[in-house]
């Protein structure tokens, strides 16, 4: 047997919403949407002509041509009435693998900030900074007829091979995600949010250099008071809690994929003294920075063994 075709590593799909299905649908004036109960998947309802009267719970909507309405998998959703004209619409099943909630759209509740108390293996690839995608329950759609020809391509792929389809199933729905998901943070963006996005990308850029409040209100044009506050209500930490967050982040990666000893891989990431980096890389991640490394590369053997005891005096100094 050749050695390429013994395993195969086959990947789950990834937190992220996956489309499902879509189809699309007809009726004529009297006709009207089923009744259902926990259907156990995101239903997505987009109106090319006429209008559907919907009911989710206590809710109830008119959908008229070119707004959507997204129904939610543990609901019962409703007919409130028939449909009076010819009426045509696009729906669409996703499911979602990750953690979904639902909010006023008023003040949704800030991105959950890490746990410092989570186990390395949890932290170990844990993103960077927070992101949600945003849908609006109910819209009128930013381009009808572009999304219209979105979802005619995605019917059409309905009749292709599996095989040859699922990727650009994927991505078309990708994109409508997307799309949904800009048009709601830019009509609900915040002053606050875009200087904390702002404060966001500029650490990330300088995270190996000193950075303070002071310095931040500098480069960026606003007092650094309003800049915490920004950042706290935003990502409910402050600037500097963010920069030592991103530092540990990008330290976790130099151990990961580098034979640095630790002293190195501290100044890198913008530390000054080894101990104080220990120290605070253990608050965030539980294990000390050698033991941090040494759970993840087992497999190195003898070139794991030199570099331990090289580093032995500096990870001795956390304890």
């Amino acid at each position: 047997m050749h050695p390429s075709a013994e395993r195969i590593v086959s990947f789950g799909m990834p937190a992220m919403p996956y489309y499902s299905e879509c189809g699309k649908s007809f009726y004529t004036p009297g006709e009207q949407h089923p009744n259902r109960r926990n259907l156990g998947m995101f239903d997505l309802l987009i109106v090319e002509t006429g209008t559907l009267h919907i009911g989710e719970e206590d809710r109830k909507w008119s959908v008229a041509a070119g707004q959507s309405l997204l129904l939610l998998p543990d609901r019962y959703h409703y007919a409130v009435q028939p449909c009076e004209a010819h009426t045509s619409f696009f729906w669409l099943h996703f499911h979602a693998a990750g953690a979904w909630r639902e909010t006023d759209g008023i003040a949704p509740p800030p991105p959950a900030w890490p746990d410092s108390a989570a186990s390395a293996q949890e932290a170990a690839y844990s993103p960077s900074s927070p992101y949600t995608i945003d849908m609006p329950k109910f819209a009128a759609l930013v381009s009808p007829k572009q999304t219209y020809l979105q979802l005619e391509r995605l019917l059409r792929l309905h009749q292709a091979r599996r095989s040859e389809s699922f990727w650009e199933q994927q991505t078309l729905f990708q994109q409508l995600l997307r799309m949904y998901d800009e048009s709601q943070k830019q009509s609900s963006a915040s002053p606050a949010l875009h200087v904390a996005e702002r404060t966001e990308a500029y650490i990330k850029q300088h995270y190996r250099e000193p950075i303070s409040n002071a310095r931040l209100g500098e480069a960026l044009h606003f007092h650094p008071g309003y800049i915490v506050r920004c950042m706290k209500e935003t990502y409910r930490c402050t600037p500097m809690d963010y920069l030592l967050y991103y530092r540990i982040e990008r330290a976790k990666l130099l151990l990961l994929k580098t034979e640095l000893p630790v002293s190195a891989v501290a100044e890198a990431v913008g530390f000054n003294q080894t101990p104080y980096f220990s120290v605070c890389f253990k608050q965030q991640t539980g294990l000390p920075p050698l033991q941090f490394r040494k759970q993840f590369l087992h497999a190195n053997g003898m070139a794991v063994g030199v570099r331990e005891r090289s580093e032995e005096h500096e990870e001795h100094l956390d304890g």
